[in-house]
């Protein structure tokens, strides 16, 4: 299984375009919010199943702000980030995600990439598709195969 995993996109077309150039074998597009109306469009452009959660830059009453999804026999806790304090630490992220026994927790909200283990978990948020603050636009993917988890980072 071939996860690529998108947020703060922030309705630059641009940068929608090249992700999905990048996304193309993927089998799932999960998007972390941070515009909705941006996952909507990709996933209609998109082969394959969407997943996505809201930011704080959305209004979309309907749409949840975190999700628990199992995907290929691991467990995804998925949220945007914001409600974890993600900027100052991923403490709280990480006991959240623990409490839903995943395996990994994805968020955004930082706009700055970064791949971790922390006390069995993966914590990756992918950067920011169009604004990245870590010096390019980036997203994850993620393959799982096996036994094993696999997340590298791609530069849009």
């Amino acid at each position: 299984m071939l996860i690529a995993v998108v947020s703060d996109t922030h309705r630059d077309s641009y940068s929608i375009g090249e992700v999905l150039k990048k996304i193309d074998k993927a089998d799932l597009l999960i998007h972390l919010g941070d515009n909705v109306r941006d996952a909507v469009q990709m996933s209609s452009k998109f082969k394959g199943r969407t997943i996505y959660v809201k930011g704080n830059c959305d209004y979309a009453p309907s749409v949840p702000s975190e999700l628990v999804e199992d995907i290929a026999g691991r467990r995804f806790f998925i949220t945007h980030g914001h409600n974890y304090g993600v900027k100052q630490s991923l403490s709280l992220l990480c006991k959240k995600a623990k409490a839903e026994g995943a395996h990994v927790a994805l968020y955004g909200h930082t706009h700055i990439s970064s791949i971790v283990k922390e006390g069995g978990i993966y914590c990756i948020n992918p950067g920011s598709a169009s604004e990245g603050r870590d010096g390019c636009e980036s997203i994850v993917m993620i393959e799982i195969k096996d036994d094993s988890i696999k997340p590298w980072l791609e530069v849009v």
